[in-house]
């Protein structure tokens, strides 16, 4: 349609007569004049309109679906974080037990060593300081933390502390070829120097080249001046192998060090000294040696040429002719009792008797003999 007067005055009039309708439908209510001719248009244009609608929802559901992804896949992804942390805090309850007893050891060796101690979490290990046998632990001089103090966990030694940053540290492990540590063996207290080696056990040399080891013995830390960068008493390890002294001044033997260096956690970072050297009060408590088994007493008897059995003390206990399962050996069934063999004077004379026997028993034979 061309843009003229006319169409334009049509349009107009067609807006008008439009509000003019709307206005007595809304005035007349449920009688609205229009009423039927609502009705009549709903008759012809409705199937039009159910056509339309079926070919158009399709497309109308597709871009809903489309302009609704991005917030279902937004729900779905927080579902599937929930999901991922609460499996990580059911996977988490072995570890927080493990922490648990890792710290309830570090205290319980505190306790007994009277050391005053800051506990810390192992961050990292081995590569990120290098070649060298070291760990980085979360505390650091805002902690507490400084060079040289002795770092420990439950089982015994870990090494000290190298270097300090305001919230990490360095700490060099006891099996580091660079370690060394002044050692006294348990009750003997026998000194020396354990130094590091890597995966094997440390090496200790005492200062006594007589001195007696045995493979099991213990030793502990020997301790430091004012308890840097070493406390004392604090558990290093069991001698595994003596080497011979072989006439020297020293003595090497080898120490399996009770801390396991590659699965380390939870360690305590000794930051106050015991105020007494607490000896092999640290040193866990040995296992009891199984009892030995009670022997079996036994009872020797002998048995006399008339039956009697007599015991070592020449009690009369019984008599084979009476004892039910003896026999003529002169054995009795008894189960824990041994009876002694017959000497062949026993034997002669027993025979003796049982020809005197028979002889008194049949008195024709007798005479026939002396016929």
């Amino acid at each position: 349609m061309r843009d003229t007067r006319e169409s334009r005055l049509l349009l107009v009039l067609l807006i008008v007569i439009a509000f003019a309708l709307i206005t007595v439908d809304i005035r007349g209510g449920e009688d609205s004049p229009v009423d039927g001719a609502r009705q009549a248009a709903a008759t012809v244009f409705g199937p039009v309109e159910n056509g339309v609608a079926a070919a158009v929802d399709p497309v109308g559901n597709a871009i809903g679906a489309v302009r609704d992804s991005g917030d279902r896949h937004d729900k779905i992804a927080a579902l599937q974080k929930e999901n991922a942390e609460l499996k990580t805090e059911l996977g988490s309850d072995a570890r927080t037990n493990s922490r648990v007893r890792q710290l309830d050891a570090i205290l319980k060796n505190a306790n007994a060593g009277q050391y005053g101690i800051k506990g810390a979490q192992v961050i990292a290990i081995g590569a990120a300081q290098g070649f060298s046998w070291t760990i980085t632990i979360d505390a650091g001089s805002k902690d507490g933390i400084a060079r040289d103090m002795t770092v420990l966990n439950g089982e015994g030694l870990v090494g000290r502390v190298t270097t300090v940053g305001p919230n990490t540290a360095t700490v060099l492990l006891a099996n580091d070829p660079d370690f060394t540590v002044g050692t006294r063996m348990e009750n003997t207290d026998e000194l020396g120097f354990a130094t590091g080696q890597g995966n094997s056990p440390l090496s200790v040399q005492f200062l006594n080249g007589k001195a007696k080891v045995a493979k099991g013995d213990r030793l502990v830390t020997f301790g430091s001046s004012k308890g840097k960068p070493f406390v004392p008493g604090v558990p290093v390890g069991e001698v595994v192998r003596v080497d011979p002294s072989g006439g020297d001044l020293t003595r090497t033997v080898y120490v399996k060090p009770y801390v396991g260096f590659t699965k380390l956690d939870i360690v305590g970072i000794v930051v106050e000294a015991p105020r007494t050297d607490p000896r092999d009060a640290v040193l866990p408590k040995k296992a009891a040696k199984p009892a030995k088994p009670k022997p079996t007493p036994t009872v020797t008897v002998t048995v006399q040429p008339n039956g009697d059995l007599v015991d070592g003390s020449g009690r009369v206990v019984g008599n084979i002719h009476q004892t039910p399962g003896a026999t003529a050996s002169g054995e009795a069934a008894a189960g824990a009792t041994d009876v002694a063999a017959l000497p062949d004077a026993n034997t002669d004379a027993d025979a003796n008797a049982n020809a005197d026997t028979d002889a008194a028993a049949d008195p024709d034979g007798q005479a026939d003999d002396q016929e």
